[in-house]
């Protein structure tokens, strides 16, 4: 395997996929890795959320060229271009060769479920090589731009020993969350807060229901579906309220109390059948997690401490935002002749903004002042209310971990309150604690490492009147925390804050408004504290003071990127057509024909007469099956709101700023 950079990328077909409203993917993102011998660095992971301001990014580029520019500007300041690339993974129009991924070597298992776990096994190559794996991928379900056909099993497990990783299906929980999710219109994040803000309860026989059922095929959807049913059914006549809520939300909190323990349970079974059928002490293993369904906190938190296992793995992007992540570890774990080198470099990926002067120049009638960081006067700024803290790389995945947040005083029972107004959320959304790592033990029971806010702790008894604002109901708290190593200037400003209160600990939430993903430059940080009446902003350790926030009349998140996806001249539209279209299959056709990868991939529309073949087959399912025509149209007309909507919509299922769990 050569030594160089290395590409690997999760996006849409370029194209007619636009044009035919057809998706295969959300949470685009993009990660360059270099080789040098047997080490391996992941120099940057590139979400396109971030960039563009289309939360769970999902719209593909028009055409190939425009793909290759945007990618070329990402890689500009590494004075690379894709030309300079060893290698590309991930996407069939950019990669060079195909084999890189576990597609025919695992026919029964769906590679995107095999490349989340790739994202959490191999974040040591210490304890890979050297050490026992148990992990786990679950999530709602695959996409299959690279299986291309539907794999017999959704949901991959695999046992690591000594760098030998073995493979099998397991069952997740995912799909019903989600179920709840679409049922109840609320993200699952925020599904998991309301349940743990209110005291509603209700009653449910639902070990049955897990007995009956598997959850690890095509037909987990279903079965979900009949789960969910069930708890609702058995939850409404027996419900107990807490008058602090919305009857609405009385019944979504003891439901999902229901389907927490449900889903907890299930997971046990992974665990339970896993050290079982491998004669593996938890002891001595370390557990990896990935899939969408590992941003529950406290599902994590609970199998670590049931089961005792010896150290947790989980990358901060564990959802799909972190494919290409696991896309590249798959692909060096394959093709490397020897032993890698990998560590994890931290959260801090994504773009860095130091171009303080252009922001200051564009709101100059806003800055009331600007002064170099000093640590005592932070700290007043953070006593008197929240302030927005922007420093360096932003972090990825879908929590705010320091260098993009909303900062406050965690001991202030008006904090959260005064978080969660700026934010336009709920008032029950909890907030999670940023704490100094070498403190955890003084304030949480039983604490290990946290650094991406994937686990949750109990808040001991003695110190829980002195934290009202990051504690749930039950005491817990999702807690992130940071070691000096791995974020100087935030371990420095904590520090500060607790040589003046004796708290530990920050009050910590994404910069970001409502419907729009977490801030990426200094101009949308400055445009989200004028509109949201934030009197300081720290950028990058300068102090920046604002001022008359009444005058300023800018509605909404400032726009990002969206050129090359959205307002699409008509003429180029149509140069698309023409050319990858020629012979004029009508939409229905050309989307049912792209959406059907076996098909696309047999038969090539370009080809008059293979094109021909696409309509007879085509003509022959819709007339076999009268449901079909309507199904599709429903789904063109849901992607084409998707591909063209910034910000809230309500046909745009918006993951929930933070996903607090």
């Amino acid at each position: 395997m050569k030594d160089g950079y290395y590409l690997s990328t999760y996006l849409n077909p370029p194209g007619l996929h636009r044009v035919a409203n057809v998706r295969l993917r959300h949470d685009h993102n993009i990660s360059l890795w270099r080789k040098d011998g047997p080490r391996v660095d992941l120099l940057n992971h590139w979400e396109l959320e971030r960039i563009t301001g289309q939360k769970m990014h999902r719209t593909p580029f028009l055409d190939l060229t425009d793909q290759v520019e945007f990618i070329n500007n990402l890689l500009a300041p590494h004075g690379i271009g894709l030309h300079d690339l060893v290698e590309i993974w991930g996407n069939p129009e950019l990669s060079r060769d195909e084999n890189y991924h576990l597609v025919h070597e695992l026919p029964d298992l769906a590679f995107h479920s095999v490349s989340h776990l790739y994202s959490a096994i191999l974040l040591d190559s210490e304890v890979f090589y050297d050490g026992t794996i148990v992990g786990f991928a679950v999530d709602r379900g695959p996409d299959r731009l690279l299986d291309r056909v539907p794999k017999a099993h959704w949901f991959a497990g695999c046992v690591v020993r000594a760098g030998e990783v073995a493979f099998f299906p397991v069952e997740s929980p995912g799909p019903l969350y989600c179920e709840a999710r679409d049922r109840f219109r609320m993200r699952e994040g925020s599904l998991m807060a309301l349940a743990t803000a209110s005291k509603a309860s209700g009653e449910c026989d639902w070990l049955p229901l897990l007995e009956e059922r598997r959850f690890d095929r095509a037909d987990v959807v279903e079965r979900s579906q009949e789960v969910f049913d069930e708890i609702v059914r058995q939850v409404g006549p027996t419900l107990a309220l807490d008058d602090a809520f919305t009857p609405e939300e009385n019944l979504i909190s003891a439901v999902m109390k229901v389907v927490q323990s449900f889903s907890v349970a299930l997971m046990e079974r992974n665990v339970r059948r896993t050290l079982e059928t491998w004669a593996i002490d938890p002891a001595d293993a370390h557990l990896a997690m990935a899939g969408g369904y590992a941003l529950n906190c406290p599902t994590n938190s609970h199998l670590m401490e049931r089961f005792g296992f010896r150290g947790f793995l989980a990358p901060p992007s564990v959802g799909d935002d972190g494919q290409s992540v696991g896309i590249g570890l798959a692909a060096f774990h394959k093709k490397a002749e020897r032993r890698l080198r990998f560590t994890y470099p931290g959260a801090y990926l994504g773009r860095t903004d130091t171009d303080l002067a252009a922001a200051l120049a564009e709101f100059d009638e806003f800055v009331a002042g600007v002064a170099e960081y000093d640590e005592q006067i932070a700290v007043d700024d953070l006593l008197d209310g929240p302030v927005a803290w922007f420093n360096g790389a932003s972090e990825v995945g879908p929590r705010a971990l320091g260098n993009r947040s909303l900062l406050g005083d965690p001991s202030s029972p008006t904090t959260k309150d005064k978080l969660n107004e700026i934010k336009q959320r709920e008032w029950w959304r909890p907030v999670a604690p940023v704490v100094l790592e070498e403190r955890m033990s003084d304030w949480f029971e039983a604490p290990e490492p946290s650094r991406y806010m994937l686990r949750t702790f109990t808040i001991r008894p003695d110190r829980r009147d002195r934290i009202p604002t990051v504690a749930h109901l039950d005491q817990s708290a999702r807690v992130q925390s940071v070691s000096r190593a791995q974020n100087r200037e935030l371990h420095e400003l904590i520090l500060a804050f607790e040589r003046r209160t004796g708290v530990p600990m920050l009050a910590n939430t994404s910069l970001n408004d409502k419907g729009e993903p977490i801030i990426d430059s200094i101009v949308e940080a400055l445009h989200f504290c004028l509109s949201r009446g934030i009197r300081v902003a720290y950028v990058n350790r300068t102090r920046i003071e604002l001022q008359g926030f009444a005058e300023f009349t800018a509605d909404g998140p400032r726009p990002r990127t969206r050129a090359p996806f959205t307002d699409l001249p008509a003429e180029r539209v149509r140069a698309v057509r023409d050319r990858d279209n020629p012979h004029q299959l009508p939409d229905l056709l050309l989307h049912l024909y792209l959406a059907d990868l076996p098909l696309s991939q047999r038969l090539d529309i370009r080809d008059p007469e293979q094109a021909r073949q696409v309509r007879i087959e085509l003509d022959r399912r819709l007339a076999d099956d009268p449901g079909l025509r309507v199904r599709a149209e429903r789904t063109i007309e849901r992607n084409a709101v998707h591909f063209a909507a910034f910000g809230t919509h309500p046909l745009v299922p918006h993951r929930s700023d933070d996903d607090a769990g």
